[in-house]
């Protein structure tokens, strides 16, 4: 009976100093092993469409407040509504940003070149990421044979130059679409445009000034490189085309702008986003290209969709939905 005793008082005793030793580890302030980093790792993923090599490359994001006419034609209720079943946070807006390189195995292909480093700064970071997310996996600009723009949106032409206003990719051609070249270096078109919309053009020039006006101008329809073909989704801007890109029996769609945020634009694909400049024409394009993209079961590249931004379109009741390809440890 002793020595149950004595060793109940010894396992009390132990559970006594032990619980001891955790509240005094509770009190305790809290200490890291670590310092944490403060950032995020560099942007890019990659995968295989055939035997082309893809990159998506970020170039950041921009949060900013929900404007009440963020969405023309539904109630700033209705879009926080759909955020907020997006598992959104609601009341503002994030937008992000995937240019991609095409390693064809005989080009290297940039499509679309972000904001800019100009706007790392600016944006403390937040955005214009492309060019150093480039150097981090491993792609040197000067070795970019073509630069393949999809309309004049900055967010898409504004990485072109360097912070200093020198051309980007040096050795590269760049091709830009026909009809958004006449658009945009239109005078009268510049003239006539709403206050709102005169810095778009004189943006678009002061890029284009940098490199000399030395581009190629390309028509829809056709291949701007081999393996990849311009694909007319005007709407969103006079000009606006998108892509698709193949290799053996391996076909992707890049979508460009086609669609901002698909959480909201795929899911209501009848919603006018504030950017489009021909809202009623971008439903109409929107809808029937991806209609095709889903009939066709086609891969699909977005730019302004959660990152890597690779995945499939499915159809719903009411619209789209986007479905993400799964995570690729290697190629």
């Amino acid at each position: 009976m002793g020595k149950r005793i004595m060793d109940l008082s010894r396992r009390d005793l132990m559970a006594g100093a032990g619980a001891a030793a955790f509240a005094a580890l509770a009190d305790a302030p809290a200490q890291a092993f670590a310092p944490q980093a403060g950032k995020q790792n560099a942007g890019f993923y990659r995968y295989k469409l055939g035997a082309f090599e893809i990159t998506a490359v970020t170039d950041g994001s921009a949060t900013f407040p929900l404007a009440d006419g963020f969405v023309k034609n539904v109630s700033k209720d209705e879009v926080n509504k759909a955020l907020e079943a997006a598992n959104l946070a609601k009341d503002q807006m994030t937008i992000v940003f995937t240019p991609i390189v095409v390693n064809t195995g005989t080009k290297l292909v940039v499509v679309d070149t972000g904001y800019g480093p100009a706007m790392l700064e600016k944006s403390g970071g937040k955005n214009g990421q492309f060019h150093s997310n480039l150097a981090a996996a491993g792609i040197d600009r000067g070795a970019v044979d073509a630069v393949i723009i999809s309309h004049f949106h900055g967010d898409h032409i504004n990485g072109l130059v360097t912070a200093d206003g020198k051309p980007s990719f040096a050795n590269a051609e760049i091709l830009v679409p026909a009809p958004e070249w006449k658009f945009w270096m239109d005078d009268g078109n510049m003239t006539r445009a709403p206050d709102a919309a005169k810095p778009a053009f004189q943006n678009a020039r002061r890029v284009f000034d940098a490199l000399g006006n030395k581009v190629t101008q390309y028509e829809p329809g056709k291949d701007v490189v081999p393996g990849i073909q311009a694909v007319a989704t005007h709407g969103h801007t006079p000009g606006h085309v998108s892509l698709t890109i193949g290799s053996g029996s391996d076909t992707m769609f890049v979508t460009c702008d086609l669609t901002n945020r698909p959480e909201l634009f795929l899911a209501n694909p009848g919603w006018h986003l504030m950017y489009d400049m021909d809202a009623a024409m971008a439903e109409a394009t929107r809808r029937k290209m991806f209609d095709m993209v889903v009939a066709d079961k086609m891969r699909v590249q977005g730019f302004h969709y959660p990152f890597p931004a690779n995945g499939r379109i499915e159809k719903t009741d009411k619209g789209y939905r986007f479905a993400p390809t799964p995570w690729q440890a290697s190629l």
